[in-house]
């Protein structure tokens, strides 16, 4: 997301990071379908051609090349903004671990507003950027794989899937991004979603999105990044670690960022999530996560990067995961 002015009183750019913390309940490893939203999930099969374009498409140069997508949202959009539903116990989900030996822990800063992560662990693996298609350009955010029935999902931003009436194209996950590198792989998405509320207004209440990638030579995803745990309804103000590729200035899309920090309520127009943190477009997607172990590299994802005022610098938001966020994850997992 990056910070721009609009022409009219825009009062929303694209999406930034997040933190989460850890919030007492009971885990479980391989989660069944538990209620959610009463509204059917909105999503799209990818045909299997466009998966087989999507592959061959992206290189390292085309994703070098690729600009953030930026969020614009106008004051009218504003109010039509629904609360996200929060009824029903917390639900949590344990991370998966990823094979292999993680990286050792490096030395972390814990900046105010955004800096390189170089502590290693999980979060390495299963955060990655996200590569697609958005009308004639080609443009990037960020997601994160989380423990799922299918061993094959990521959580990111609605406007990462979806944006303006229409779905992205030749979506692919690249998880560990170095600079046009892919080490793990590049994974196509067979099916792409999002909430019905980000479907029907983009209401930015509800700005999530996820993706069911494809098995990439025999594998499925998370049997080689490993997977992020996910929690619902785990209520506000927690301390919280975000996380993004963030590609617009001063950054340039090379590099996982982070930012660390108490999170509170947005006291303003949406019922965000809201984070102290300078990450710009591109960053979008990323996740935010409660409980997170600087040693490991694990915690509950909470949020994903969504949005920032223009008049409140270096200051993120993001959806709350309520019942409608649960609905999605249910829904993406079981396919």
């Amino acid at each position: 997301m990056r910070r721009h002015r609009s022409p009219a009183p825009a009062l929303l750019t694209t999406a930034a990071l997040l933190t989460g913390a850890l919030a007492a309940a009971p885990a479980v490893a391989a989660p069944a379908p538990a209620p959610g939203g009463d509204q059917a999930v909105a999503a799209r099969s990818v045909p299997a051609a466009e998966q087989r374009g999507a592959a061959a498409f992206w290189t390292p140069e085309r994703m070098r090349a690729a600009t953030p997508l930026d969020l614009r949202l106008t004051p009218a959009q504003l109010g039509k903004l629904k609360a996200p539903k929060q009824e029903g116990p917390t639900r949590t989900v344990a991370p998966t671990p990823a094979p292999g030996a993680l990286a050792a822990p490096g030395t972390l800063a814990f900046p105010q507003a955004g800096g390189a992560w170089n502590g290693g662990g999980a979060v390495v693996k299963t955060s990655g950027r996200v590569f697609f298609t958005f009308g004639d350009r080609t443009a990037s955010c960020s997601a994160n794989a989380v423990t799922s029935q299918n061993q094959s999902t990521v959580l990111t931003a609605g406007h990462c899937v979806k944006y303006q009436g229409s779905w992205h194209t030749n979506f692919v996950f690249v998880p560990a991004y170095s600079n046009g590198q892919a080490p793990y792989g590049q994974w196509t998405a067979t099916r792409t979603l999002t909430t019905p509320q980000w479907e029907a207004s983009e209401d930015i209440n509800h700005d999530v999105g996820a993706a069911v990638l494809a098995p990439l030579n025999g594998q499925k995803l998370t049997a080689v990044t490993g997977a992020q745990g996910v929690q619902f309804n785990g209520g506000y103000n927690k301390a919280m670690y975000a996380f993004g590729f963030p590609a617009a200035s001063p950054y340039d899309g090379s590099k996982l960022i982070y930012c660390a920090g108490n999170s509170s309520k947005d006291f303003l127009f949406s019922q965000d999530h809201s984070l102290g943190c300078n990450m710009t477009g591109g960053s979008s997607g990323g996740p935010w996560f409660t409980g997170f172990s600087e040693a490991s590299g694990t915690g509950l994802q909470v949020s994903v990067n969504s949005f920032g005022y223009t008049f409140l610098p270096n200051r993120m938001f993001g959806p709350y995961f309520g019942n409608d966020a649960q609905a999605l994850y249910n829904t993406a997992q079981a396919s």
